[in-house]
């Protein structure tokens, strides 16, 4: 599937105030072909010498897509980070709940009531995994958007004969949009307090599936189009380079009248 088209599908499947944070691919693209249609023309008018669409001169055109690729980043940025500090702060308000049930509450509070305790637990279990969704949502943002990116700068030096890339992606490996181990480490956290506070859940899941037909929550099924936009994305293939996302070594994503199981398999490094 085309860059453009799976890009358009995960924009429509994710949570809809994150729609118009992404990349404006379609946009970049048109700006690309304007400057090498500009290019081509003013080549021609110069005589046959020197027609083609590569040029050393920076146009205004060419300015102007600059100036939209750094907009582009400063958008990501400044959403990533806005996200990063909410997810930081919720993470911490989760489990200061999660304390305070089981120590009012739970078999050894201060005022044990089994039915109320599984209830409040059972409440803040969905909101773990909708939250730990949500993250994994992040994470597909910040690979979707670096690929968006990567593929219209290929595209610009392609038909410019442009050398804009390799310095581009240089600046763009170093933007917090980009810098996510604070984000690995937040849902690696939220997975081992799942597994910790919630074992039985957790090893249930990791037993049986769940029918998709069957899950109403969006964060669930936003979650499992990141899964499988991120791995289709980051698949190894013939057209691989340095400026790729690494694969990801995930099994067969699950088609829509399968199964699949409630634990995000994305591996964190």
């Amino acid at each position: 599937m085309k860059f453009g088209k799976r890009l358009k599908r995960q924009i429509e499947e994710t949570l809809p105030e994150w729609r118009d944070k992404f990349v404006s691919y379609k946009d970049l693209k048109k700006r690309v072909r304007l400057i090498c249609t500009t290019l081509e023309e003013e080549a021609n008018s110069n005589g046959p010498a020197s027609s083609g669409c590569a040029s050393t001169r920076v146009s205004e055109e060419e300015e102007e897509f600059i100036f939209l690729l750094n907009a582009e980043i400063e958008k990501f940025n400044a959403f990533f980070m806005e996200q990063e500090e909410e997810f930081v702060i919720r993470q911490k308000e989760l489990q200061e709940r999660i304390q305070n049930v089981a120590a009012t509450l739970g078999p050894n509070g201060s005022r044990m009531l089994e039915s109320e305790y599984k209830e409040e637990m059972g409440k803040l279990r969905k909101e773990m995994v909708n939250f730990h969704g949500e993250m994994v949502l992040l994470e597909n943002y910040s690979s979707l958007n670096y690929t968006g990116i990567a593929k219209i700068l290929k595209k610009y030096d392609k038909r410019t004969g442009g050398l804009l890339r390799l310095p581009f992606i240089q600046k763009v490996l170093q933007q917090p949009f980009f810098t996510t181990d604070l984000l690995s480490n937040l849902i690696k956290e939220c997975e081992s307090t799942m597994q910790t506070v919630f074992p039985t859940e957790m090893k249930e899941r990791s037993e049986k599936t769940v029918d998709i037909a069957a899950i109403e929550d969006s964060i669930f099924r936003n979650t499992l189009a990141a899964l499988v936009t991120m791995r289709e994305m980051r698949r190894g293939s013939s057209t691989y380079s340095h400026f790729s996302l690494p694969p990801l070594n995930l099994a067969e994503p699950p088609d829509q009248s399968d199964t699949f199981t409630l634990l995000s398999p994305i591996p964190i490094q």
